[in-house]
């Protein structure tokens, strides 16, 4: 291969990692944290038995599922008219505004890496959520599902946040079917409820782009100072129930409040762009702290 090829295929494999750039604090990160912390409290807390493995053999594994099925979810978020349109005001670097790859290629390129990522997952594990996030991402990006329902925007962003954690978690245990016992299904329908009623933080930074795109987002239906409440009262009640779920110890109520007494302080107080984007990323580690809560609770227990 000459450097001709070689500088080619860089390329173009740097213009598809533009792709997900911005999903590395929200998604990839989150999710892969999710399923490290979570690994350990199966069998204590969850009371599901995990086989021996080896996490420098399936971490990277769980990395690769988790990218690959991001990919082609935030093609057919980004090649829409209307979001090349706005990237090329608030994201230029991005892959179609920069035209390192045309709306035409982007979407050839979403239609390989669709049945690629639900192959991979018949291999990794995690297929379920694959192909459910191959649903949700067609409801949210072809069905207006992130435009037209401000309820409906909400669900379907905290069932992708799930479907993201549960599936590296998956691909981690080595599984190829879901983990379903009661205690763990009614927490993931609980950390659905916390991302579904919180989520709204990473709209308070971009209200300008989702009103001329003409999105329903908590900030533009229900007005800015009202938005921020729902987050700060939403962030302090789940930050109480959450440890309570898992056993009530004093270090997940310390670590949950505290970041999100953080996160409800800046929400209400710090409220320009710029303090909007850094509250964003706050929001992410305190939603990794409340991933946390069922290893804290095996620790205190001494069942770890």
């Amino acid at each position: 291969m000459n450097r001709k090829h070689v500088l080619g295929a860089r390329y173009h494999a740097y213009s598809i990692w533009l792709f997900t750039r911005s999903d590395i604090k929200d998604i990839i990160l989150p999710s892969l944290l999710y399923s490290l912390v979570t690994l350990p409290s199966l069998p204590p807390v969850f009371s599901i038995t995990t086989p021996p493995l080896s996490l420098f053999q399936r971490l990277p594994l769980a990395l690769f599922w988790t990218w690959i099925n991001l990919v082609p979810i935030t093609i057919d978020n980004q090649r829409q008219p209307d979001s090349i349109a706005e990237d090329a005001i608030n994201k230029p670097w991005r892959t179609l505004p920069s035209r390192r790859m045309t709306p035409r290629d982007a979407t050839t390129l979403m239609i390989f890496l669709y049945p690629l990522a639900l192959l991979s997952s018949l291999f990794t594990g995690g297929f379920l959520q694959s192909l459910s996030l191959i649903v949700l991402s067609f409801w949210y990006n072809n069905l207006r599902g992130a435009q037209d329902n401000l309820m409906t925007r909400q669900v379907l962003n905290a069932a992708g946040f799930n479907c993201f954690a549960t599936g590296a978690l998956t691909v981690l245990v080595g599984r190829a079917s879901p983990l379903t016992t009661g205690p763990f299904l009614t927490w993931q329908l609980m950390l659905i409820a916390v991302v579904a009623t919180t989520v709204q933080t990473q709209d308070m930074y971009d209200q300008e782009g989702d009103a001329e795109r003409g999105r329903h987002t908590v900030p533009l239906d229900l007005g800015d100072g009202f938005a921020r409440w729902t987050v700060a009262v939403a962030v302090v009640f789940w930050s109480v129930l959450c440890p309570c779920f898992v056993g009530g110890h004093v270090l997940g109520f310390f670590l949950t409040g505290c970041l999100g007494f953080v996160v409800a302080l800046r929400c209400l107080l710090l409220r320009s762009v710029a303090a909007d984007k850094r509250s964003y990323i706050v929001w992410n580690v305190w939603l990794v702290s409340v991933y946390s809560l069922p290893l804290l609770a095996a620790v205190s227990e001494g069942s770890i």
